[in-house]
Order: C-alpha cells, then structure tokens, then sequence
C-alpha cells in the first residue's frame, strides 16, 4: 500500500484545498462534492473524489481534528463475539482506554467477512480517530493480504491480523505459543511419554499459536506428536473430541487449546470410565471464571488480557502524543500456569495379564501431588 503523492510531507493529514488543487477546481466544490449537493458534473465528482482518493483525505472528523489537533478517541476493531478469549480482551482496552481519558469507538466485525477488518479500519477513520486497536482473531481465507486503506494514524496490533501499512504500528498480545509450551512442559514434567491436543479452529490465530507451542514442546523434549484433534472452542466439540480420546488407552495427558473445549472434554472422559486425573491428565487455556469450581477444578494458563491492554494502550498513547519519539519497548508476556486437581502423573504401566487396582482420591482433598520446581509460577 502506498500513501498519497499529491501533497507535501510536512502538511500531514490531506486537506480540502489540496484535494481542490489536485482536482483542479473549487474548495467551495469539494466541499459540494462531500455534501452530496446538486448542480455537480458527473465528471467534476468523478475527479474530486478520485483526488480525495489519490491523497488519502478524510472528510470532517478529520478536518474537525486538524483544526484542533486530536479528538482524544481511539477505535477498536475487534470480532463481534461472546467467547470468553475476545470479548475479555475488548473488556481490557475499554477500562484503560476510559482510565487514559481518550474516548473510545468500537467496530465490529463478522466471522466470515474477507473485508470486515478494511471496512471497520475505514470507518474508524472516517470518524477521526487519533488511533486504532486492531484485535482481530480471524484468517478470513481470500481476504486481502494487505489492508486496502491508507492508514495515517498509530495502530496497536494485538495478535497476528494480515500485514498493512501504517504511519506506526505496534504490536501486542503475542506469546501464546510460549504459554501453550509452558502447559504441555507441566504434563510431560510430570512424567506423562506423550501429550495429546485438542486444538481450537486453525482459522484462528490463537489457535495456530497454540499448536505450535504445543509441537514445540513435544520436539524439544524429543516426544512423539500425536495426530491432532480439532474443536470450534465450545464445550460440545470438546465433548465429541474426549468420546474419541476416550477410546485410545495410550491417551494419559491432553491440552486443550481453551478451558470450553478442556471442560466438555473432562466429561467425555469420565462418562467412559476414564477418570481425570488419575487416568488421563487434562490443562485447559484461558482460566475462565469456571475452571476453578468444576470437578475437577482445572489446570489451566491464565491469559494476561488486562497486562496486554495496559501495556498496549501505554504505548498507543505515546505514539500519538509523541509522534516524533521513538516507540516504547514491548516486554514479554507473563507465563501463568495455574495448576489445579486436573493433572498428575500418568498411572503405573500394568504388566500385560494383570490388572490395575488404584485408589481414587476424594475431590474434596485439598492436597495435590507433589509438582517439579521449575517451569512458570503456579498457583492451587
């Protein structure tokens, strides 16, 4: 993408007047022309607007803005969904967002829409946003590549959306695939040859990111990668999903790509004889407000949305207050594995012809068994 070539690099932002000049008539007829009034050529309209394109201008917010400097908003493109991951993150941005004193604007989009995130980008600058936070989950397949809009304002990237251009874009919320590592290390830790994954839509980012942390553990600790089983996020595909690990004995271990998908799992499980944990260990993603009361209560990776939001709209705030400064550094994010009652070490191997006897703990016990020292801070 490139910007517009008809003005010059120090004016900024595109005016009316140097859409008039490129056009070749009258302030009075841009200004016409973006009034939708009458008495206007085809072709006059033609080549006002084809000039208002060529520059990148933006009618009144972003006029109203260069007259006073900045319209203290920043917009948030974002999915338009419940689940637990997105509409956290979205929570996030909206208190910090409120505590900076800017005003915000949110535009969602639609699962399914190649265009959504080109057409809520342009939207919000058409409202004269002083930036922009893109926390879109989505691989829309036969989107564009890149962003068809010129985007002149700062951009805070949180996740892996497609690649655009933008005067300053930063980027936030990575590292899912260290947290998804750190929870497949915890159950090999604890002994168990091999891990399992129910993975979350590949057309999710999080979701390829959690896979791969999930291979990258397996590979490091020079374990065997079983096939992957795949889920849409929700508490029913887990459930499909467990009825089949249910059938492999080999399965002892399994990390869900979400605590949904984790829970309906743990039901599947147990509903075939398959005890959690003293049969098959289970870690979940996310550490919903649930995972600690279900039974039993979940191991899982607390995902630091409230520490990327401040971190990330910290940094958003200063490029567009200090347009001329360099960028604040991003730090790494934190790993929180929170380890609960639903892992432990795989049961003893019984010598074939023999039958295993084990005592099933009560779930009301508050001890657990002892766990590796190393690895990321844990939490009963």
């Amino acid at each position: 993408m490139t910007r517009g070539t008809g003005q010059d690099e120090g004016h900024g932002a595109p005016r009316s007047v140097d859409v008039a000049r490129v056009a070749g008539v009258s302030q009075k007829t841009v200004s016409r022309v973006f009034n939708d009034e009458p008495y206007v050529s085809a072709d006059v309209r033609r080549r006002v607007l084809e000039a208002a394109e060529q520059l990148g201008y933006r009618r009144n917010s972003a006029a109203r803005a260069l007259a006073s400097g900045r319209t203290r908003s920043i917009g948030v493109v974002t999915l338009g969904t419940a689940l637990y991951g997105p509409a956290s993150l979205l929570m996030g941005v909206e208190r910090v967002v409120r505590d900076t004193g800017y005003a915000l604007r949110v535009v969602n989009t639609m699962e399914g829409d190649p265009a959504g995130v080109a057409g809520a980008v342009d939207s919000l600058l058409d409202q004269g946003v002083d930036g922009i936070v893109i926390s879109e989950p989505i691989d829309e397949e036969g989107g564009e590549g890149d962003l068809s809009v010129r985007v002149n304002v700062p951009v805070l990237v949180l996740g892996s959306p497609p690649p655009f251009t933008a005067s300053t874009v930063l980027f936030g919320g990575r590292g899912a695939d260290l947290m998804a590592r750190a929870a497949v290390e915890h159950l090999l830790d604890l002994g168990h040859p091999t891990v399992h994954h129910l993975a979350g839509p590949q057309r999710w980012y999080a979701a390829k990111d959690r896979l791969e942390g999930w291979r990258a553990a397996l590979a490091a600790h020079g374990r065997e990668e079983p096939p992957v089983v795949e889920g849409d996020w929700s508490a029913a595909s887990g459930y499909a999903a467990g009825r089949q690990l249910a059938a492999d004995p080999g399965v002892t271990a399994v990390f869900a790509a979400n605590d949904d998908m984790a829970i309906g799992l743990i039901r599947a499980l147990t509903e075939a004889g398959r005890r959690v944990p003293e049969d098959v260990s289970v870690v979940g993603f996310d550490d919903i407000p649930v995972a600690a009361y279900v039974t039993p209560p979940l191991t899982t990776v607390r995902q630091p949305f409230d520490t990327v939001a401040q971190e990330g709209l910290k940094r958003l705030v200063h490029a567009i207050e200090n347009p001329q400064a360099e960028a604040l550094p991003a730090s790494d994010p934190p790993v929180d594995l929170v380890v609960r009652a639903s892992t432990q070490p795989p049961p003893p191997r019984t010598p074939p012809g023999r039958r295993r006897h084990s005592a099933c703990p009560s779930r009301g016990e508050a001890s657990s068994p002892s766990l590796p020292k190393k690895g990321p801070s844990t939490h009963h």
